[in-house]
């Protein structure tokens, strides 16, 4: 047991301050013995009607705050910036580093010991995890689990991925406009997050991979009622946290990052979890390189049977058996000795795990592919690298040279990708340029361009397909994404022309533009910069200070942590 809690720096004084800090919270009605000492639990919740995936949470914070109360702590809710993938413009990665600071300095600046995150959709994870890190209290994550299995005649379909396919099928005009309409009522069945592995999810079973919540809670649908049993048990278990003083350094150490990466990988995890888990190992102190994510998931078997890299949806998974499923396929490739939040390793929680469903989760001699991992690729193309998923990708494009067709701007592919003249064949790589952290800003989803019109009408369903932006998770293709460093601060890709030829060599690891050293010397001697015209705001701050995405995306100032210490007291008037 703790001397004392850090929350009676604000309650235990006999001041004017300590008075304010009571008297007004007694306005709720909290009576004399909620100051007495006992461990303060902030729910930091990301709840909000206008981020759909996240709706729910209010229900889950009540189950959090009732489990608080029974394990002798006192709780408090409060509200912090929400990420929704669906409605905010220009996207939400934008926004991610600022959340994370609405997170870090609410937790820091009040009477906390510590905090229990409410997150779901996709960017509400990193950046409450990175705001947190920031911190070191102790922590504990509650997502709030993927929607139910879509249902659209007779077959289950599964969020973005068959959007995007029923998307494609438009153009091509396999379906009518009234076919495409009958599914958007067909594809969101319940409160939860994408119900394919896209990022939602792949951050989900990244908190459980890397310790943070209670083992087994990773895929819980948002509606089974064990979702909220999680949620009373989650409230219990952060009241000992705190009792324990077990704070989020002690479990994000690098070994546990290494296991979430092999379990990345053996899910066919989203590559939004690299820039992700990159800014998160940033504020916490651990060296984490992208080269890393290369090494540790090189051999890694991919057992999820999972959209958008297979078959099944995120209900079925966690009926299956889940994350605990994926670790007791992977004994000899993860550190079974790391702490996690409920005081036991990795070791002792999965042990008697096991696979309820082989047909989506395959057992490690039987693989759906024998080597899946995420493929870090360099050249001089991508001198600070590149990403590619091939368990998304069409096998016989992994390895594929051809003629580039270039896109200045997200602006320009519009304009012209269904122009049925458009100069482009199957064989060529299309190139998207401007989409990075800064030159967007903020690097949006959108590396899954469509192909053009002209050759969807032919049945092409694939191309090879570069840009510096991110690819949803929920999307698939032969696709390089993160390419670093971006074409709006000079990277190599600012400086490809339609005709060059680029090589994409999976195998080597290797992204090349054949074109000579002198050519692309005169082409950087033209380049003109085109940062986006944004003079005040965050957006502004963001622009200047973003770090690129080899790097995690965040911003430079906010690498690292300033811990929870408070230099001066409140003076209020």
């Amino acid at each position: 047991m703790k001397e004392k809690n850090r929350s009676q720096d604000w309650f235990g004084r006999k001041d004017k301050s300590g008075f304010i800090a009571r008297s007004w919270l007694k306005n709720q009605g909290l009576p004399n013995d909620v100051f007495d000492g006992r461990p303060v639990i902030g729910i930091c919740n990301t709840w909000s009607e206008l981020t759909p995936c996240n709706a729910h949470l209010r229900d889950l914070a009540e189950q959090v705050k009732q489990g608080v109360l029974e394990a002798g702590g006192i709780a408090f809710e409060f509200p912090v910036m929400s990420l929704g993938e669906a409605l905010m413009k220009p996207t939400t990665m934008l926004f991610r580093n600022l959340a994370s600071m609405d997170v870090e300095e609410s937790i820091r600046g009040n009477p906390i010991d510590g905090v229990v995150l409410l997150v779901n959709c996709d960017k509400t994870t990193p950046a409450c995890l990175m705001g947190a890190a920031s911190v070191d209290l102790p922590t504990l994550v509650v997502s709030g689990g993927p929607m139910l299995n879509g249902k659209h005649q007779g077959k289950d379909i599964g969020s973005g991925t068959d959007l995007w396919k029923f998307s494609e099928d438009l153009r091509a005009q396999i379906i009518t406009q009234s076919e495409f309409d009958e599914t958007e009522n067909s594809m969101s069945r319940s409160p939860g997050a994408c119900n394919t592995m896209g990022t939602a999810s792949t951050l989900a079973c990244m908190v459980e991979a890397l310790g943070l919540t209670l083992p087994g809670a990773g895929a819980i649908p948002a509606v089974d009622a064990n979702r909220r049993r999680v949620s009373r048990l989650s409230g219990r278990r952060i009241v000992e946290m705190v009792n324990q003083d077990l704070r989020l350094s002690q479990i994000l150490t690098r070994e546990a990052f290494e296991n979430a990466i092999t379990i990345n990988a053996a899910i066919g995890g989203s590559t939004n979890f690299i820039i992700h888990l990159l800014a998160i190992a940033g504020r916490i102190g651990v060296n984490l390189t992208l080269d890393d994510f290369d090494k540790l998931s090189h051999n890694i078997p991919l057992l999820a049977n999972l959209k958008p890299s297979g078959q099944y949806l995120m209900e079925d998974f966690y009926y299956a058996g889940g994350v605990p499923a994926i670790i007791s396929q992977l004994p000899d490739r993860l550190h079974g000795n790391v702490l996690q939040i409920n005081g036991a390793t990795l070791a002792e929680n999965y042990c008697q795990s096991r696979i309820f469903n082989p047909e989506v989760i395959s057992p490690r001699v039987t693989p759906l592919q024998e080597n899946a991992g995420t493929v870090v690729l360099r050249g001089n193309l991508a001198p600070d690298g590149a990403v590619i998923k091939p368990s998304a990708a069409s096998p016989e494009l992994l390895n594929h040279t051809g003629r580039a067709f270039v896109f200045e701007n997200i602006e320009h592919y519009n304009r012209v990708i269904n122009d049925p003249d458009l100069p482009v064949e199957q064989d060529d790589i299309l190139v998207m340029k401007g989409a990075g952290p800064r030159g967007y800003p903020g690097m949006p989803e959108v590396g899954n361009f469509g192909l053009p019109h002209k050759l969807l009408m032919q049945g092409v369903r694939d191309m090879v397909r570069i840009s510096d932006g991110r690819m949803s998770g929920t999307a698939f293709g032969t696709i390089v994404l993160h390419v670093s460093p971006e074409s709006a601060v000079g990277g190599p890709l600012a400086l490809v022309k339609t005709g060059d030829i680029i090589e994409l060599n999976t195998h080597e690891k290797a992204l090349t533009l054949h074109v000579g050293v002198q050519e692309l010397e005169a082409r950087r001697a033209e380049w003109v910069a085109d940062l986006p015209d944004v003079n005040r705001g965050y957006a502004s701050l963001y622009i200047n200070t973003v770090q690129q995405a080899h790097l995690g995306a965040d911003l430079d100032f906010l690498v690292g942590n300033s811990g929870d210490h408070i230099e001066r007291e409140p003076h209020p008037e």
